[in-house]
C-alpha cells in the first residue's frame, strides 16, 4: 500500500442509497461494490445539496451549497467565476479529467462578456465545470417536437453504436433504451409499460459496459497524479435493460412500498402538489412499480458486474495501490415511495445516498470494512480529493470538510451538527400549481441524526419527521404544539446556516484577519486627535513636514 497518487471518482445517476446489498437490500446482491466496502468505509449517513441532477452535481463539484453557487436547477449555468474540482486539484498539481456525465450547462453569456473563447484551454474548461474532457456523455438524446432536450446527449456513444452496425438515427433510443416486438417495433423505453421488455442491443454494447471500457481507456494512457471522474448515467430511467439483466428480476424482488393512506390524506399543500404530478400518480400504482423496478435493480446488477470488471483491472494493473477510489450517487428515487416518483422531495429516498471510499494508504488500514454513521455531505468530497492532492482547502471557498480524519482513523464524526439540501422548483409546473411566485418557489431541509425539518418559501407551515421514531417518514409533525420547541431549534440552525458569509470567496480568513492591522501601517489615520496617541511609527509620513503657502507658490497671492 501506498499513500493515493490519484482519484478515480465513480459517480452513478440515480442510484438509491438502499440499494446495494452492503446497504441491506435482501434481494440485490452487490458483491463488487460490497467487495470496495470490505475494503475502505461506507457511510451511511451521506446526503446531498440539491434533490436534482443538475445542482447536486454543482454541488458535488463545487464543494458549495446551490444557495452558494447559484446553479439551482438542471440546465441552470454554473456562473462563470465559481471554482470547482478541476480548479482546485490542477493549483495542487492534479489533473481532473471527465469520462461520462456532467448535466453542466455553461454560462455561455459570462464567458462572452468577459471575452473567453469556448474553444480555448481556460473557456473549454469553464464550459466543461472545470474539468479536461476525455469523452462527455450526459447520457440522453430525446426528441420531441420541439427538438431535442440536449442536441450533444450520447453523441460520441451513438457514433460508437453506428459504427457497431446500429443502424438508426438515433441508437441511443432504438436500441439502448428501447425493446423490440416481433414485428420489428421499437418498444420504446420512455414508457413505463415497455421496462420489463430487454434492450435491443449487445449487453457488452450497452451504456454502462461502454463506460467502463472509456474510464479503463482512460487511465491506460493517463499520466498522474490525475482525478478521474468517472461519471455513469444508469439506473436513470428510460428504466430498461439488456438480457441477462432483463430477467434476473421479477416483482416478487419488489420490496414494499414505503407509504401510508394517512401521509397522502393529511399532506402538506407542497408535498401534496409534488404527489399529484403525473409521475407521482403513476409511481402510485403497483403494476408501474412492479414494471419498473425490477428493470432498475437489472441496471444496478449490471453496474456492479461492470464494478467487477474495473476493480479487476485496477488490481491487475497495480493501479489499485496509488488510487483512491470514491462511489457515490447525485441522487435517489422515490419509486413510488411517499406517492411519488422521480427525486425532488426530501426524504431519505432521495437526499441520501451510498458513498464508499477507499484509501489505499497505510493510515486507513484501521478503518477498511467500517461503517460511519457521521454526518456528511456532497461537498465534503471536493476538500477530501484537495487534501489528496497535496494542497491546502481553501476555507473561503469550499464549504465542506475533508473526509481524510475519518477515513484514516483520527475523528469518528465531523464537525457539522447538520446536513442541508435545497431544491429551487421555480421552473418547475410544480410551482404553476401551486400558483407560486417565483420567488417563493423554494424549499430548504434541515436534518441531523434525530429529526428533519423543510422550510417551504410562500407562508406555509414546515414539514417535521421525527427520525427516530418514524425512520419511514411517514408522519408530518410540522402542526404539532408538541414540537415547538424542537422546530424552533431547527429554525434557528437553518438561519444560522442562511447568515454565513457564503460569498466572501476572494480574501481567505488568514488574509482577513491580516487586515485587520495592515491599514495603519499605510497612512490611513482615523479617530486620531492627537499625534501622540497613535504609534509614532504610524504616523511618521505625516510628522516634521515642511511646507511653503501656496500663494507663494502659485502666484495668486492678494
Amino acid at each position: 500500500m501506498a499513500r493515493p497518487k490519484n482519484i478515480l471518482f465513480i459517480m452513478f445517476d440515480q442510484l438509491r442509497w438502499d440499494y446495494l446489498s452492503c446497504s441491506g437490500h435482501p434481494h440485490l446482491h452487490t458483491p463488487h461494490i460490497d467487495r470496495l466496502a470490505e475494503r475502505g468505509v461506507r457511510f451511511s449517513r451521506a446526503y446531498i445539496q440539491s434533490p436534482i441532477c443538475g445542482s447536486s452535481r454543482m454541488s458535488t463539484y463545487t464543494g458549495r451549497y446551490v444557495h452558494s453557487h447559484g446553479a439551482s436547477w438542471n440546465n441552470i449555468p454554473l456562473k462563470v467565476g465559481e471554482m470547482t474540482m478541476g480548479d482546485h486539484l490542477r493549483r495542487a498539481g492534479m489533473g481532473c479529467w471527465l469520462v461520462g456525465k456532467t448535466h453542466m450547462r455553461a454560462d455561455a453569456e459570462g464567458m462572452e462578456r468577459l471575452g473567453l473563447e469556448p474553444d480555448s484551454v481556460i473557456g473549454a474548461r469553464l464550459a466543461e465545470c472545470g474539468f479536461d474532457v476525455f469523452e462527455r456523455d450526459d447520457g440522453m438524446l430525446p426528441e420531441g417536437p420541439d427538438g431535442s432536450y440536449d442536441p450533444d446527449g450520447a453523441k460520441e456513444y451513438n457514433k460508437y453504436l453506428r459504427a457497431k452496425g446500429y443502424d438508426s438515427d438515433n441508437p441511443w433510443h432504438d436500441f439502448a433504451n428501447s425493446g423490440l416486438d416481433g414485428d420489428g417495433n421499437v418498444l420504446s423505453g420512455w414508457f413505463l409499460k415497455h421496462a420489463p421488455e430487454a434492450a435491443n442491443i449487445d449487453e457488452y454494447d450497452s451504456e454502462t459496459p461502454y463506460l467502463t471500457r472509456r474510464g479503463i481507456a482512460f487511465m491506460e494512457q493517463a499520466e498522474g497524479p490525475w482525478c478521474c471522474h468517472l461519471s455513469y448515467i444508469k439506473p436513470h430511467w428510460p428504466y430498461i435493460v439488456p438480457e441477462p439483466y432483463a430477467s434476473m428480476y421479477g416483482p416478487e424482488h419488489v420490496l414494499p412500498v414505503v407509504r401510508s393512506d394517512s401521509e397522502r390524506q393529511n399532506a402538506h399543500p407542497v408535498l401534496k402538489a409534488f404527489m399529484d404530478t403525473k409521475i407521482g400518480q403513476t409511481f402510485s400504482r403497483q403494476d408501474v412499480r412492479e414494471a419498473v423496478i425490477p428493470a432498475y435493480m437489472g441496471l444496478i446488477k449490471q453496474i456492479d458486474d461492470q464494478m467487477g470488471v474495473l476493480f479487476n483491472w485496477l488490481e491487475d494493473t497495480g493501479r489499485d495501490r496509488d488510487t483512491m477510489i470514491v462511489l457515490t450517487s447525485d441522487h435517489g428515487d422515490f419509486l413510488g415511495d411517499h406517492w411519488m416518483g422521480e427525486k425532488t422531495f426530501f426524504q431519505d429516498a432521495s437526499t441520501k445516498v451510498p458513498l464508499i471510499v477507499y484509501d489505499p494508504s497505510p493510515e486507513a488500514d484501521a478503518t477498511r470494512g467500517t461503517v460511519c454513521d457521521a454526518l456528511v455531505e456532497s461537498i465534503d468530497l471536493v476538500p477530501t480529493f484537495i487534501e489528496v492532492a497535496g494542497g491546502q482547502v481553501p476555507g473561503h471557498i469550499v464549504e465542506g470538510e475533508s473526509l481524510l480524519p475519518i477515513l484514516h482513523g483520527q475523528a469518528s464524526d465531523t464537525r457539522r451538527s447538520h446536513v442541508i439540501c435545497e431544491y429551487d422548483y421555480s421552473g418547475s409546473p410544480v410551482a404553476a400549481a401551486l400558483n407560486a411566485d417565483v420567488r417563493d418557489a423554494v424549499m430548504f431541509m434541515i436534518a441531523d441524526k434525530t429529526w428533519k425539518l423543510i422550510h417551504c418559501e410562500g407562508g406555509f407551515r414546515p414539514l417535521l419527521f421525527d427520525l427516530v421514531n418514524d425512520p419511514g417518514e411517514l408522519t408530518d409533525l410540522g402542526a404539532s404544539a408538541e414540537h415547538e420547541d424542537t422546530i424552533a431549534h431547527l429554525y434557528d440552525r437553518l438561519f444560522a446556516w442562511a447568515r454565513r458569509p457564503s460569498q466572501r470567496t476572494t480574501r481567505s480568513e488568514r488574509q482577513l484577519l491580516d487586515m485587520r492591522t495592515k491599514s495603519r501601517g499605510r497612512g490611513v489615520v482615523i479617530g486620531i486627535y492627537d499625534e501622540n496617541d497613535t504609534p509614532l511609527d504610524l504616523t511618521v509620513k505625516y510628522r516634521g513636514r515642511k511646507a511653503r503657502p501656496w500663494r507663494d507658490l502659485t502666484g495668486r497671492g492678494d
